[in-house]
C-alpha cells in the first residue's frame, strides 16, 4: 500500500492531541477509522509508531516520521492553497500596457475599488503610446493592453472599452479661449496648429487638411501642451490625455464633430488562454470604466 497524505493526518493530529478520540475529532472522523489508517501506516512501514497501544507517545521511528510528515503536510496545504488561489484569480502575475490618459485615470481608480481582490495579484503596468502597446502585445512582453487600435492585423483580439473625445488646447490668451462652445472644423481654419499623432488619426476631411498644412508637430505630451502655454499655436487632444496632466492653465473646448472620438480598445493576444487573474483584472477595469462613465 502507498503512503497517503491522510496517513499523515492522523498521524498528526493523534500525536499532538495525545489520544486517539481526540485526533479524530480534530479530523472529523470516527476513532475506529483513524486507528485503522495508523495501523495501515505501521504496517507499511514495519514498525510501530507508537509506544504499544498508548497514543501519547511516540517511538523513535514515529517521532522522526512525525518531523517529516507534518513538514510534508506544511508544503502540500500551501501547494493546494495556491493552485486554489490560481484557479479562481486570487493570485498570479499579470503585465499590462496602457495608453498614458488611461494609466492615469482609470487605473488608480480601478485598483483602489479592488484593493482586497488583487492583494495576492502583482499587478505590473507600464504606460506607453497605442503603437508601443501593440508591439509588446504581439512579442508576447504584457499580457493585456489597452490602447487605440484600428488594425487587428497583429494577431489581436479587442474589445471595446470606451471613448475619448477630441477637442482644442488653447492657452488663456488664445482668441479661441473666449468661447466654451463646441469649435467646428471651419473655426480652425486660419488658427496655427500643433499637430500630434492622436489628432492626425481623426478622418474628417477638414481635419486631415489642417494636418497637411500644420508645419509644427510633437510627439510628447509635455512639449505639446508647453508650446501651446507659450501661444505658438492650438493643438487637437483626447479630453482624458489632457486631464490626466491636470493644465489648469490652460483650455479645452470639445470638438463640434461628434465623428472626432479616440476608441479606446482591451487588446489581447488572439487565441491566448487567459488566467483566471488575467480575467480578474480585465472584468474589473471594465466595470471600473461602466462606473466612471455613469458618473460622468
Amino acid at each position: 500500500m502507498a503512503l497517503k497524505i491522510e496517513m499523515f493526518r492522523c498521524l498528526s493530529a493523534v500525536a499532538r492531541s495525545g489520544t486517539l478520540r481526540d485526533g479524530a475529532d480534530l479530523l472529523s472522523k470516527t476513532p475506529s477509522a483513524v486507528s485503522m489508517t495508523l495501523k495501515q501506516f505501521e504496517e507499511h512501514l514495519g514498525q510501530p509508531l507508537f509506544e504499544k497501544d498508548r497514543k501519547n507517545k511516540l517511538t523513535s521511528v514515529g517521532a522522526y516520521v512525525l518531523e517529516q510528515a507534518e513538514r510534508e503536510l506544511q508544503h502540500f496545504d500551501m501547494t493546494v492553497k495556491a493552485i486554489q488561489d490560481f484557479a479562481h484569480g486570487r493570485q498570479g502575475h499579470v503585465r499590462l500596457a496602457v495608453v498614458p490618459s488611461v494609466a492615469g485615470t482609470v487605473m488608480p481608480r480601478f485598483y483602489a475599488q479592488h484593493l482586497h481582490a488583487l492583494e495576492s495579484i502583482h499587478l505590473e503596468v507600464r504606460d506607453m503610446d497605442s503603437t508601443s502597446v501593440l508591439q509588446e502585445l504581439f512579442w508576447g512582453r504584457v499580457d493585456i493592453g489597452i490602447a487605440t487600435s484600428s488594425d487587428t492585423g497583429m494577431g489581436l483580439s479587442s474589445l471595446p472599452l470606451m471613448t475619448d473625445p477630441f477637442g482644442v488646447v488653447t492657452s488663456p490668451d488664445h482668441p479661441l479661449a473666449t468661447e466654451t462652445s463646441p469649435v467646428s472644423w471651419s473655426d480652425l481654419q486660419s488658427t496655427r496648429l500643433i499637430s500630434n499623432s492622436l489628432s492626425a488619426g481623426i478622418a474628417h476631411p477638414e481635419s486631415k487638411d489642417l494636418h497637411r498644412r500644420a508645419n509644427l508637430s510633437a510627439h510628447n505630451l509635455t512639449s505639446i501642451l508647453a508650446m501651446v502655454r507659450a501661444n505658438i499655436g492650438v493643438t487637437i487632444l483626447p479630453e482624458m490625455a489632457v486631464w490626466t496632466t491636470r493644465p489648469d492653465d490652460l483650455v479645452f473646448r470639445p470638438l463640434e464633430d461628434p465623428d472626432a472620438v479616440r476608441q479606446i480598445q482591451i487588446l489581447r493576444k488572439a487565441g491566448a488562454s487567459q488566467s483566471p487573474a488575467e480575467t480578474l483584472v480585465e472584468t474589473g477595469i471594465i466595470e471600473t470604466v461602466q462606473e466612471m462613465t455613469q458618473c460622468g
